[in-house]
């Protein structure tokens, strides 16, 4: 039987019962759609799972995202997220893996920096450090909600560019490639996006380079001022892994960071399948 569990700040809650190594019934499908559309964000221990299996949970949701090039795991289905080499070692302080894990340590959402954003990720605990390398969350819907009315009208209908290579760039600006560039350049993203009854979120990151249609200076004040506001500590979920852990959230209700731990003594070792969006978040695209 599937329970499910609310966490404090309560947008995150364990989804308890579930066995992935079976198939899942349509009753705890649908609990399961009715549970992640209330809490963007989802913990389920103790799956023991592979990627065959994470794939084909995640493809429930959806259509998955191909890795991009410069990540392990280009072209397929996964992101490998992990310090440790194809030779079982940990990388090189400087290497490309252990600079991605760095820029994953700031509050992002996932791929919003293609043109049609991703719609959720799931991530799974394959091997965990000892200390360190927690995964916190914040709920941009309660953000939104929160938001002083000055900032609200401030942002209502805006548009703010995103760009990979701005995100990377803040970790080592010869982080990203050429091919990358001209893979992934820079996208336009509503800034408040409208999520029917359960109300409006804030759309922010890393990856968020400028508000369109702004004086640079303004625009990059209130980029600072809104990730100020939404990254207070009353409104962080901080996830300490537990070997097996999965979890699901939803990228256009929330952000995301990665906490540090020892990457060059201890391996961590995580693995994503990211749910692709299927709508711009600017009406006609643009």
């Amino acid at each position: 039987m599937v329970t499910l569990k609310p966490f404090s700040p309560p947008f995150a809650a364990e989804f308890g019962g579930l066995d992935l190594h079976r198939s899942i019934s349509l009753a705890d499908q649908e609990r399961l759609i009715a549970a992640f559309a209330e809490y963007p964000v989802l913990v389920f221990p103790s799956q023991r799972i592979d990627d065959v299996q994470q794939i084909a949970f995640s493809e429930r949701f959806g259509d998955l995202e191909t890795t991009k090039p410069g990540t392990v795991g280009a072209g397929s289905k996964v992101v490998v997220l992990t310090n440790v080499g194809s030779d079982g070692d940990i990388v090189a302080t400087n290497h490309r893996q252990t600079l991605n894990g760095r820029a994953n340590q700031q509050w992002h959402t996932d791929s919003s920096f293609k043109k049609i954003a991703a719609k959720a990720s799931v991530l799974s605990a394959r091997v965990l450090p000892k200390t360190g390398g927690q995964t916190e969350f914040i709920c941009m819907r309660t953000v939104y909600r929160e938001l002083p009315g000055h900032l609200k009208q401030c942002i209502e209908g805006r548009v703010c560019i995103h760009d990979y290579a701005h995100g990377r760039g803040k970790i080592d600006p010869n982080f990203v490639t050429n091919e990358e560039r001209a893979t992934l350049p820079p996208v336009r993203q509503a800034m408040v996006l409208d999520h029917g009854i359960r109300g409006k979120s804030l759309y922010i990151g890393a990856h968020c380079v400028e508000v369109v249609d702004m004086d640079p200076a303004e625009s990059q004040s209130l980029i600072d001022e809104l990730t100020s506001f939404a990254t207070q500590e009353q409104f962080i979920y901080r996830h300490h892994w537990r070997p097996h852990d999965m979890i699901m959230w939803d990228n256009r209700a929330t952000l995301h960071r990665a906490s540090p731990f020892s990457s060059a003594t201890e391996k961590r070792y995580m693995v994503r399948t990211t749910i692709a969006g299927d709508a711009p978040t600017i009406a006609n695209g643009a």
